[in-house]
Formats: structure tokens, C-alpha cells, sequence
């Protein structure tokens, strides 16, 4: 049996290569839904480069809500987001703790 220190650092792994194409799956999302060309769609690269205006961006939420089957509240720091990193990171965080707290209510 694997020891947990083993088995935990096997479930970490795992989370962030979860988390990595869970980012490309973001960013799949808002070049199809901001019809932003991909290259363009850098970290730094900030939500006014790339011309997305407050319907894209709802656009590319109620996308990701369908993609991810959670709910993403429209007033949250997804609206605050400055750059590209900012977005990614508050969606991803977010369906990361709604997708944990599906497997704890029914794991």
C-alpha cells in the first residue's frame, strides 16, 4: 500500500495537470466565444488589447458554465479582471472549488 505522503503527492500531481488543461480549455473558450485570435491570447495581454467588451465577457462566462456544467455568478472578480492571467485564474479556481465541492457531496 502506498504510503499517504505517496498517494497525496499523487493527487497533487494529478490537480495540477488538471489545472493545466483546464487553462488551455479556458482560453479554447474565450478565443472561440471573444473571437480573439489565439495568439493573442497571452497572460499578460489585457481584456481592452483584446477588444472584449462587458457581453463578451458574458459571452465567454455563461460558455465556460456550459463547458464546465457549474455556475459562474456574473458579478464576480471574473467581471474585475485586468488581463488574461486575471480571468483565467478566477475561472479556474473557481470550477476547481465547485467541481471539490461536487466530489464531497457525492464521493
Amino acid at each position: 500500500m502506498a504510503s499517504p505522503i505517496r498517494l497525496l503527492g499523487v493527487i497533487l500531481e494529478t490537480a495540477v495537470q488538471d489545472k493545466g488543461q483546464l487553462v488551455e480549455d479556458i482560453i479554447e473558450v474565450i478565443v472561440k466565444e471573444g473571437m480573439v485570435d489565439r495568439d493573442k491570447v497571452q497572460p499578460d495581454a489585457t481584456i481592452d488589447s483584446l477588444d472584449l467588451k462587458s457581453i463578451d465577457i458574458v459571452m465567454i462566462l455563461t460558455a465556460i458554465e456550459e463547458k464546465f456544467d457549474v455556475y459562474i455568478p456574473m458579478d464576480g472578480s471574473f467581471q474585475d479582471a485586468k488581463d488574461v492571467q486575471g480571468l483565467i485564474d478566477a475561472i479556474a479556481v473557481h470550477i476547481m472549488k465547485e467541481k471539490e465541492k461536487e466530489n464531497r457531496a457525492y464521493g
